[in-house]
């Protein structure tokens, strides 16, 4: 199962890092991290061997951490030396176990060594599931051809036109503001 994240992670200094990623889990409780190079969570991840993983509902911070905010609160994670989002519904702290080599995505076997739950979690709504879903298109957008990206993005406007609350809109029109800059950038009209 792939479940939508925020992993924190920092480098050999302790400066912290967000970035939202799908992650991987398995019956066992096994966590296996897929990032993309280059990549500083991948970098850091392999530095320290360790990384937080945080399961929040707001939205924003999924987009904001592809759209260039990546300041949100942090506070000491409980049994590593590293870092959580303040606001996280629960987080899990995951140590490295063993890395399967590949030149565009390496596979990072991660241990479970603690979890916290800090609020309930009372589902998604659509608009919620459609900023996660733009936000995964706004991180492919050199990986997938754009008329997938516009038939995809013209039907999860109709979620977010229909159940967005501040939060949804903040974070929607942040992604559509990348994608206007990026269509600007490739001559895409």
């Amino acid at each position: 199962m792939i479940l939508e994240t925020i992993v924190t992670t920092w480098d050999l200094n302790g400066v912290p890092h967000i970035a939202p990623m799908g992650i991987h889990t398995a019956r066992d409780e096994a966590i296996t991290i897929l990032p993309f190079r280059p990549s500083r969570t991948l970098d850091n991840l392999l530095a320290t061997g360790q990384a937080v993983i945080n399961a929040s509902d707001d939205v924003r911070v999924f987009a904001g951490c592809l759209t260039g905010r990546r300041d949100w609160p942090l506070v000491a994670s409980t049994r590593l030396p590293g870092y959580r989002l303040r606001d996280a519904l629960a987080h899990t702290e995951v140590e490295l176990l063993r890395v399967e080599e590949d030149p565009v995505r390496p596979k990072l076997h991660c241990r479970v060594i603690h979890i916290a739950t800090h609020a309930p979690f009372n589902g998604f709504n659509r608009a919620q599931n459609a900023v996660l879903e733009a936000a995964i298109l706004v991180s492919r957008l050199e990986r997938l051809p754009w008329h997938k990206i516009q038939a995809e993005l013209d039907y999860l406007k109709i979620a977010v036109e229909k159940t967005a609350g501040p939060r949804e809109t903040e974070a929607w029109g942040w992604l559509m503001e990348t994608l206007e800059q990026f269509k600007s950038n490739q001559g895409i009209s």
